[in-house]
């Protein structure tokens, strides 16, 4: 019963850390009115000076079709001439380390010895899953992407909205397949829900 519980856990912590795998982040003018924009239309992509796994045909094309079926649902119209707010994207791959830790498998906070022998009666080291003290020995690089969209204002020339998705990269065809579901997830930090 124990191991059927342990392997249930496991499960949900997978399931946990799946849903989780894009973090979304918005900003807007608190005061502007959103429900005023009808058309849209797009700006060029922003480049970057990062490593770019976006910068290609099928990446572009997720992005901008996922992002005009996004827009039409708001309500929103494309329009080549003088719409009322302009998208545009930014994408951007950076290079990042993490901390790895060791779990050397004592009680949960109760004593036991530190890294380099010494006892920590009361865990100074922090708990890790299972138990016992977890301290850090080493770092591995990882990618970190980040999809970013933003709204102008085409009479003032103003950002009024930037969202962000942003996800661990482990293989770069498996992150463009992914785009749809980011860019989505983007739309739903819009301001103005769809009809």
């Amino acid at each position: 019963m124990k191991k059927l519980g342990y392997i249930f856990a496991l499960g949900l912590l997978t399931l946990l850390a799946s849903c989780a795998s894009v973090k979304y982040n918005t900003t807007k003018m608190q005061t502007q009115d959103f429900g005023q924009y009808k058309t849209y239309g797009w700006l060029p992509p922003i480049d970057s000076l990062s490593k770019n796994y976006f910068n290609n045909d099928i990446a572009r094309s997720n992005i901008l079709n996922t992002a005009n079926q996004e827009l039409e649902s708001l309500g929103l119209q494309y329009s080549k001439d003088n719409p009322d707010v302009l998208f545009r994207y930014i994408t951007i791959v950076n290079n990042k380390s993490r901390l790895v830790y060791h779990n050397n498998g004592g009680m949960w906070g109760w004593g036991g010895m530190g890294p380099w022998g010494f006892y920590r009666p009361w865990g100074m080291w922090g708990m890790g899953w299972g138990g016992g003290f977890s301290y850090p020995v080493g770092s591995e690089k990882f990618r970190y992407a980040h999809v970013i969209i933003e709204a102008l204002d085409r009479r003032t020339n103003q950002v009024v909205w930037q969202a962000r998705g942003s996800s661990e990269i482990k293989a770069p065809e498996k992150s463009i397949n992914k785009l749809p579901k980011v860019v989505s997830g983007i739309f739903k930090q819009y301001p103005v829900k769809g009809k």
